[in-house]
């Protein structure tokens, strides 16, 4: 009955699964902030999703962009930005194809049309224009007037927004590529048009037009000292912690009460429970982490064949992931400087209520509690760690179960055979 056909698990990098879990301020942010300001002409900042790996940046907003869809908004696809890649001319392929998708591939319009022709060059030569002695704007003025036709498009068309997705943006390490394009994303997303309204008058109004951003913690120190304030006020920036316990067992609901639908051979639907220790087991072992809780209920699914999967299932399974899990926590721990290792390796080895930045400070060889101030601040504020209250805890409950007990190991006494 459970096969690898119908697992709705997925826990693949950049897949909206079909069992989702939590997110729901960002979600709502969409539905009843950004979108219904942007139709309507009023100004509404991008946004810049971060967070460490495996917390579900991208997944979140391909089912923002989803949703965009189904309303027939123009969407582009998301555009992951590997290493060393040229942003401007990934982005300008993106926004020719939204400028056909408005139709304004067959504008016979002076204005258009040049615009269309500039960006058609970005797109073939990227940052690399800028260098050369061709005539006409810079690259990010390019792409700027054709997203400002595309919105005045939108306009047209009602009831649409463009939504541009851009992904792993903390690999755009060229300054001044990194520049053009947030100026040119931002200038859209400030512009006004003249309008003409019931009785006759014109007034002001912003383009239809949202920009979402997704990276790593990283992106936060190459915008803020070199962007600073410009940037803050076009970019409303969140980081992305651990998912809630309520609000992943709030997802594994409809397998407790009603079980999840399969479709079986020739034809029909049977339905595959989840015993409820089975959906405890799976929120404790994931500690928050969306890409961890799509891997134990992957493993959950393929531990057993029946129609109901058991908490002896969730444990054989997560046994077979355990590996994955543990890499997945060292993965976050070794790319985060030295500094920030050892405060965290120190503040596990405190007791919770002893876990004040003085005795971490101490217990990580700092001179004295100050000097390790801004280390605590960036595990906090920009990536999303820890939490700096009365006493210091962990915000990524992952990292500070590898750190203070033997998870992801399930002890040997605990069952979880088929």
């Amino acid at each position: 009955m459970r096969s690898s056909l119908n697992n709705p698990f997925s826990p693949g990098s950049d897949i909206v699964p079909e069992v989702w879990a939590g997110r729901s301020e960002q979600l709502s942010d969409w539905r009843d902030v950004v979108r219904p300001r942007r139709i309507v002409g009023l100004p509404e900042r991008g946004r810049t999703i971060l967070g460490e790996p495996g917390l579900g940046k991208s997944s979140l907003v391909r089912r923002i962009a989803q949703t965009a869809a189904a309303h027939g908004d123009w969407v582009t696809p998301q555009l992951r930005i590997p290493s060393g890649a040229d942003p401007l001319k990934l982005v300008a392929e993106a926004i020719l194809r939204l400028a056909e998708i408005a139709g304004l591939s067959s504008k016979p319009a002076n204005e258009v049309a040049a615009a269309l022709a500039r960006v058609q060059a970005v797109a073939a030569a990227g940052i690399s224009l800028t260098l050369q002695s061709a005539t006409g704007p810079d690259p990010y003025r390019a792409l700027t007037d054709l997203l400002i036709e595309v919105g005045r498009a939108a306009i047209r068309r009602g009831d649409v927004v463009a939504l541009i997705h851009i992904d792993e943006v903390q690999n755009i390490t060229d300054e001044h590529a990194l520049s053009q394009l947030l100026i040119a994303l931002g200038d859209a997303l400030t512009h006004e048009v003249e309008v003409e309204v019931p009785g006759g008058n014109r007034v002001l109004r912003s383009l239809p037009i949202a920009v979402y951003l997704t990276g790593l913690p990283d992106f936060e120190d190459m915008t803020g000292a070199r962007k600073g304030a410009t940037f803050a006020r076009r970019f409303k920036t969140t980081t992305l912690t651990a998912i809630e316990e309520e609000e992943l067992a709030e997802a594994l609901q409809a397998f407790v009460l009603t079980g999840w639908g399969v479709a079986v051979p020739g034809g029909g639907i049977e339905r595959v429970r989840m015993d409820p220790a089975a959906a405890a087991a799976i929120v404790e072992l994931c500690r928050g982490e969306p890409f961890l809780f799509q891997l134990a209920g992957e493993q959950a699914w393929y531990a057993g064949t029946g129609s109901v999967i058991t908490e002896d299932q969730v444990l054989s399974g997560w046994r077979s992931a355990g590996r994955e899990a543990g890499a997945h926590v060292e993965r976050i721990l070794n790319r985060l400087p030295e500094r920030e290792k050892q405060f965290l390796e120190a503040m596990a080895e405190l007791a919770p209520k002893e876990r004040t930045l003085t005795r971490i400070a101490a217990e990580a060889g700092f001179a004295k509690a100050t000097d390790a101030g801004p280390t605590a601040q960036r595990l906090d504020t920009v990536r999303g760690i820890i939490s700096r209250g009365k006493p210091y805890t962990f915000r990524h409950r992952a990292v500070e179960a590898y750190l203070t007990s033997e998870w992801p190991e399930v002890p040997a006494g605990v069952r979880g055979g088929r």
